[in-house]
C-alpha cells in the first residue's frame, strides 16, 4: 500500500529553516529514518521509502508554496495513490510552538499551500498534520514572522518536535487516520 506525504516549503537556502519550512524539515527526517534519498523530479523532490510494510512516497514541492497543489496533484496521479492516502505536513500559526494537530479535512485557514492545494484537488477532503509555530509577531508582521527562522530556544527543540511529527506520519501510514489523531491530538 502506497502513502504519499506532501511537506510544504519553499526551496532555496535562505527559506531552509524557516517556520514556513517546517513541512520540508520533517520530510528530511522522514527520509534519513528510512534511508531514502531525495532526487528532483517533476515538480517536487521526491524519496520514497519503506515502514512496516507500507511504500511512502515523499515529496517536497519545487513549485514554492503558493503553487503546492500543483505537485500534489501530479504525483496522486502519477504514483496512483488514492486521496485517502495523501498525507499534507505544513505549518501553523495558531497552534502553539510544537503542536501538532492532524485532522481528515479542513479549510485552508488562511495556509496558501492549503488553500492551492484544494483549489487544485477540488476538495478540503485530505488529511493533513498542521505544525504549530506559534503566533508571536506584532500586527502586519506575518509574513516576516513565518519566514524567519527559529529562535535559539525553538531550535534547541525542534528535534523532539519533528520527531513526535514523523512518529505522527508513520501512524497515519500504519493504523490510520483516526488512531493517529487521538494519539496524536493532546
Amino acid at each position: 500500500m502506497k502513502f504519499l506525504i506532501a511537506g510544504l516549503g519553499n526551496i532555496g537556502p535562505e527559506y531552509e529553516l524557516t517556520r514556513h519550512n517546517i513541512g520540508f524539515l520533517v520530510l528530511d527526517q522522514l527520509a534519513d529514518q528510512m534511508q531514502a534519498e531525495f532526487k528532483l523530479e517533476r515538480l517536487a523532490y521526491r524519496a520514497e521509502g519503506r515502514y512496516k510494510g507500507k511504500t511512502l512516497v515523499l515529496i517536497k514541492p519545487t513549485t514554492y508554496m503558493n503553487l503546492s497543489g500543483k505537485a500534489v496533484n501530479y504525483w496522486l496521479k502519477d504514483e496512483k495513490i488514492p486521496l485517502e492516502n495523501l498525507l499534507v505536513v505544513a505549518d501553523d500559526l495558531a497552534l502553539d510552538y510544537g503542536k501538532i494537530r492532524v485532522r481528515p479535512k479542513g479549510s485552508h485557514g488562511g495556509h496558501n499551500g492549503f488553500r492551492d492545494i484544494e483549489a487544485t484537488l477540488q476538495t478540503q477532503e485530505y488529511a493533513r498534520l498542521r505544525f504549530g509555530i506559534g503566533s508571536n509577531f506584532s500586527k502586519g508582521k506575518q509574513v516576516d514572522y513565518v519566514l524567519s527562522n527559529f529562535t535559539k530556544d525553538e531550535f534547541a527543540e525542534l528535534p523532539l518536535h519533528i520527531g513526535r511529527a514523523c512518529d505522527a506520519v508513520y501512524s497515519f501510514a500504519t493504523v490510520g487516520l483516526s488512531q493517529t489523531m487521538t494519539q496524536f491530538n493532546v
